[in-house]
């Protein structure tokens, strides 16, 4: 690697923090910490929520999508923006209303402190499973990048590094640094895609846009695929795209909890649908990019060309076909992707939802704020702990990780709907739906198949697992509730307590 790449990637990574850390300024308050005192621009939190949702292998993987088939998985980010449109017009008030800093205490103010716990327990595990295998996933390309460039190291090396980073302005920063590293993280990886976009185009034939259009590379539409088995058919991409996104953005507080940093609910909404259609054209970018290969390479297949995976397609192409400095700024802006911080979001769910709630003693404001403060540790322990637990892609925890939402997003999201829907449901017909649905969805996930089209046997699509948790939760949550003769009397809109 040339020393440019290395200086670019190291100052990188030194500079993250200290950008994190210098905006953040002191935190005084846990509101400040968790919330960032509810005063962060709409533009910040939409990008950062942009970052937050895009991973190493969104920006690894993408290309490849293109690259072995056509534009049909932008179907699913128009069911993106479509989920998000619901959210911001039905979940977001509730959670305003009430200055809510976690999304489980809107099922706190509802139901009771039952479900409002089941609830974040479920999203504690589902991040620790899915952001652990994410982290080490990262690890993967990145490796790839370094070993090709002559550095030997091992995956827990780069897994440290990028936790000890992410632990530092969070520890530091709180939700402010979060947001505006995640923005600027967000700026960087797109500018590195144009930048690759822009160097392909100037080395491909100049009839490469009409050939890829004859072979059907920038078809968009699928209308012939499985509705069941084909998840980038129309149907199956739209609808369970926003159902997706309906529980990735109003049920998940790794979103929400950047969605309540802003000042107003309008600039809430501002931020969580803009960021619906900054995803369409970002995933349009790197589609656009896997298409450019795919003329760079004349259709290849990826393993013939020596690669040990599909997805090394990109990450091989930025170090082995691109000038000193662009390259580093092309690794630096997949680092990027890999570097938004859940830990914030982690410990204001066990703190507020879980750890206040059990204790014995009223916690006052300064002892949140050491709480939040040692949990973020703590997680990023947990977090590093469990990524660096694996040496390769085949341990069955990996694909537990990478479809653990599968089993959790449509529990999580129907809560939200038996609550605001089913009047009469109380906290136990919630706790026993959510179990269920989780439970039922182990089955389908694991054991269901139907027919593919060809004579053979296919799983449900991925995009229908959020859809049918929530339809489940609703039915058994529903049928609880005929026990109950009168409606639960609806929440109060008061605003959180305070610590004393």
């Amino acid at each position: 690697m040339h020393p440019v790449d290395v200086t670019i990637i190291v100052g990188y990574l030194v500079l993250v923090p200290i950008i994190g850390v210098l905006l953040a300024g002191k935190q005084r308050t846990s509101k400040d910490f968790f919330v960032s005192d509810r005063n962060m621009p709409s533009w910040a939190v939409c990008f950062a929520i942009v970052a937050t949702e895009t991973s190493t292998l969104t920006v690894i993987s993408t290309p490849t999508v293109a690259y072995l088939g056509s534009f049909t998985f932008l179907q699913i980010a128009i069911g993106y923006l479509l989920g998000r449109i619901v959210v911001a017009f039905v979940l977001l008030p509730r959670y305003y209303e009430g200055e809510l800093v976690t999304a489980y205490a809107y099922l706190g103010k509802r139901f009771g402190p039952g479900v409002q716990g089941t609830a974040s327990a479920t999203f504690l595990v589902t991040r620790l499973l899915a952001d652990g295998v994410r982290l080490f996933a990262t690890a993967i390309p990145v490796k790839v990048m370094l070993s090709a460039a002559g550095f030997d190291v091992a995956f827990w090396q780069i897994i440290l590094v990028i936790t000890i980073i992410t632990v530092l302005y969070t520890y530091l920063g709180g939700t402010r640094a979060v947001v505006w590293v995640d923005a600027f993280q967000m700026v960087l990886y797109v500018v590195g895609g144009l930048v690759a976009v822009y160097l392909l185009a100037g080395r491909l034939p100049g009839d490469w846009f009409e050939t890829a259009l004859d072979e059907g590379k920038f078809q968009l539409f699928d209308f012939s695929g499985s509705v069941l088995t084909e998840p980038y058919a129309f149907i199956t991409a739209v609808v369970g795209g926003a159902m997706l996104s309906m529980a990735s953005h109003g049920a998940d507080q790794l979103i929400v909890q950047r969605l309540l940093a802003t000042r107003t609910l309008r600039a809430s909404r501002t931020a969580l649908i803009g960021s619906g259609v900054l995803v369409f054209f970002q995933f349009g970018l790197f589609l656009l990019i896997g298409t450019m290969l795919w003329s760079f390479y004349n259709g290849v297949a990826p393993k013939d060309m020596g690669m040990a995976t599909n997805d090394d397609l990109f990450p091989t192409f930025i170090v082995t076909e691109m000038p000193p400095g662009i390259a580093g700024l092309l690794i630096a802006g997949i680092l990027a992707a890999a570097m938004s911080s859940s830990l914030n979001s982690l410990a204001t769910s066990t703190v507020t939802d879980i750890y206040q709630r059990l204790s014995t003693r009223v916690l006052d404001d300064a002892a949140v704020l050491r709480q939040a403060k040692v949990w973020v540790l703590i997680w990023g322990v947990a977090l590093f702990a469990f990524a660096s637990m694996f040496t390769d892609t085949e341990n069955p925890v990996i694909e537990l990780g990478l479809s653990v939402t599968g089993y959790t997003y449509g529990a999580l999201l129907g809560a939200f709907f038996l609550g605001l829907l089913v009047k009469r449901a109380r906290q136990s017909d919630g706790v026993i739906a959510f179990v269920v649905t989780v439970a039922v969805m182990g089955v389908v996930i694991l054991g269901v198949t139907f027919p593919d089209g060809e004579g053979g046997q296919a799983s449900l699509a991925f995009p229908w697992y959020t859809p049918v948790g929530v339809v489940v939760t609703l039915l058994v949550g529903g049928l609880l509730s005929l026990r109950h003769r009168r409606p639960v009397a609806p929440p109060e809109p008061v605003v959180e307590q305070e610590p004393a």
